[in-house]
């Protein structure tokens, strides 16, 4: 799945619109919305999005050990 249809999912959970979304994280609607249409988030951006949403974000890469790699 995209970043940018996740994110759209994010904000119907959260019952807030992108335009929303977007300032809060301290990008204009416009910025943002050239940033999804790129597909050009990143991980800090991520973060920085769910921060602002009261909610946490969590990538990473797991190994078949089991091992996570976290950014």
């Amino acid at each position: 799945m995209a970043v940018s249809e996740q994110i759209k999912i994010f904000c119907v959970k959260l019952n807030k619109s992108v335009a929303e979304l977007a300032r809060l994280s301290g990008r204009s609607p416009q910025a943002f919305g050239q940033k999804m249409k790129r597909e050009s988030f990143t991980v800090d951006e991520l973060k920085r999005i769910a921060e602002v949403s009261g909610c946490k974000y969590e990538g990473s890469f797991i190994l078949p050990s089991g091992e996570k790699v976290t950014y």
